[in-house]
């Protein structure tokens, strides 16, 4: 079978790029193997976390970050497509291209956030509280939401707040076991009906505060529920996140493949690239677990395969490798400067990743590939985390390699 690009990877990376490519009329086939980084998806995309002005930050940044090798400029005029592409798919976000705003943690700590998903408490870039007075709810049952953390950091924040169970015994059936008592089965119960029953549950205490905070356990597979729940409840009602999986997550990854196969292209769930046949220095096509000796061919390949969590690279007591094609990879040769003892330092692992050029294409034995691209966490030289870029360097790097297959 023949595509124009095949994408390795099915996550918020990989997808956008299979998007991107498909709106410009390219043929697309993305091989995903499953669960990807959005089940973890706390609501919001940072785009660089360390300093208000996230450009400000990304200007300095080291010559290795892949912002550095797209270029200032390049970043901006990809920043900018963001907000449009994701309403395009249905997911409307709040915040502005040049400033930070904070969301609110499952901690009850505020952190920078350059996007964030509508329904989702936010805080202006001011860091000055929006209410005075608010109704922090849980689930009764939900282990994964924590109100007594959340109550206590908006109390240091000067905000009163009052924390309340909400007993729905449509959930019943769940609570008898805790395992069973996660926030997707409660978003595939809470739907529909329901979502009547639970706004008046939440009324019963909305009645004298400036705001309702909830966990996200409502909208698994459409933004609808959220829309009318908030329409039903008296109050502005503001959602926070939970421990994994993510409804708004899933959410956001079901509504991008929709949207990617509506554009024509094809997705294939729960198979994995197990090798490639490379001719004349370039990658002629692929193969996967689950079609055996079929080959698929392609005159261009994105690597969005992610970090260690999604295999995208391993480790063992060689060192880090690229697994599918034998990539070169960035890493440390000795063993012990891979970790710091201070667990809250940036941890050089997290920086580890596919040596690329400044077009994000790949390289094998210190040759580069040229029709091999890279995009995504399984990039090197960035801390996601310390720097606050994780999301942000998954869906620009994938809008800036879509660019130079497009422009080739």
């Amino acid at each position: 079978m023949k595509f124009d690009t095949i994408i390795i990877g099915g996550g918020l990376s990989g997808l956008t790029a299979g998007i991107e490519l498909s709106r410009k009329g390219q043929k697309c086939l993305i091989v995903s193997s499953g669960q990807s980084a959005l089940h973890f998806f706390s609501g919001s995309f940072e785009l660089c976390s360390l300093s208000e002005n996230p450009f400000d930050a990304i200007a300095s940044l080291d010559e290795r970050h892949p912002y550095s090798k797209m270029g200032l400029e390049t970043v901006k005029e990809l920043s900018l497509k963001v907000k449009p592409m994701f309403k395009e798919v249905g997911i409307t976000l709040k915040g502005v291209k040049d400033a930070n705003h904070w969301r609110i943690t499952p901690l009850g700590v505020l952190k920078r956030a350059w996007l964030t998903m509508d329904e989702y408490a936010t805080v202006p870039v001011d860091g000055v509280m929006p209410w005075k007075k608010v109704a922090v709810l849980n689930i009764d049952g939900f282990l994964d939401f924590h109100t007594s953390y959340i109550a206590a950091g908006l109390a240091e924040k000067g905000v009163e707040c009052s924390v309340h169970s909400i007993n729905m015994p449509e959930l019943e059936r769940l609570r008898k076991n805790p395992t069973e008592m996660r926030s997707t089965n409660i978003a595939k119960t809470l739907t529909g009906e329901l979502i009547g029953t639970l706004a008046a549950r939440i009324n019963e205490f909305a009645k004298d505060v400036d705001a309702v905070l909830m966990p996200a356990v409502v909208g698994l597979t459409g933004g609808s529920d959220v829309l009318r729940l908030k329409e039903k409840v008296d109050r502005p009602l503001h959602f926070l996140a939970t421990l994994p999986p993510s409804v708004p997550g899933i959410r956001v990854q079901m509504m991008l493949k929709k949207h990617f196969q509506k554009l024509g292209g094809t997705y294939m769930l729960g198979d994995s690239v197990v090798g490639g046949v490379f001719e004349d220095g370039k990658l002629k096509s692929i193969r996967t677990t689950n079609h055996g000796e079929t080959e698929f061919e392609a005159d261009n390949f994105i690597l969005a395969s992610g970090s260690f969590f999604s295999k995208g690279l391993v480790s063992d007591i060689d060192g880090v490798r690229e697994p599918v094609f034998g990539l070169d990879v960035d890493y440390a040769e000795n063993r012990p400067d891979w970790y710091r003892r201070n667990l809250f330092e940036a941890q050089p692992y997290m920086s580890f990743g596919v040596s690329t050029d400044a077009s994000l294409r790949v390289s094998k034995n210190g040759n580069t590939i040229p029709n091999i691209y890279a995009a995504g966490s399984v990039l090197s030289g960035f801390h996601p985390m310390k720097q606050g870029c994780g999301a942000g360097v998954s869906i620009l790097t994938s809008l800036y390699v879509a660019d130079q297959v497009i422009n080739k």
